[in-house]
């Protein structure tokens, strides 16, 4: 107990910075799909996929079939993704953090299933999965 009391401070900044580490996993919104559960909806026709990258970034690869709406405009072009609202939609960006977001705008604007490609285009270029250019 002494040797607790003796260090709070030096307690209290690991903690801190321990949760600070943290809080992006936790307050990540929407499911994550693997790779593998990915190709399985596309290859059963129940996805559409949205690339939330740069038209930069798209050109250089992307996933087969993706429509490309960069996480900027994602709020001013939500009209081109009514007639998936009941499929589900997976979202690809770069490595996985743009796409939550978009994910998020998604499932407020009442999209039945939002899917975040865990890890990204990487992750799919990693699993040696085809790339579209």
């Amino acid at each position: 107990m002494k040797f607790f009391i003796d260090n709070i401070f030096i307690l209290a900044i690991v903690l801190l910075s321990g949760g600070a580490l943290l809080w992006p996993l936790l307050t990540q919104r929407g499911k994550r799909a693997s790779a593998l559960e990915v190709t399985q909806l596309i290859n059963r026709g129940k996805a559409a996929i949205v690339d939330v990258r740069e038209a930069k970034e798209f050109a250089d690869g992307h996933l087969p079939d993706a429509k490309n709406i960069p996480l900027a405009e994602l709020a001013t072009r939500m009209g081109e993704l009514d007639k998936f609202k009941s499929k589900s939609v997976i979202v690809v960006c770069q490595s996985g953090a743009r796409a939550a977001k978009a994910a998020n705008q998604l499932q407020q604007a009442g999209f039945a299933e939002v899917l975040n490609l865990e890890g990204g285009v990487s992750a799919w270029k990693s699993a040696g999965l085809p790339i579209a250019k």
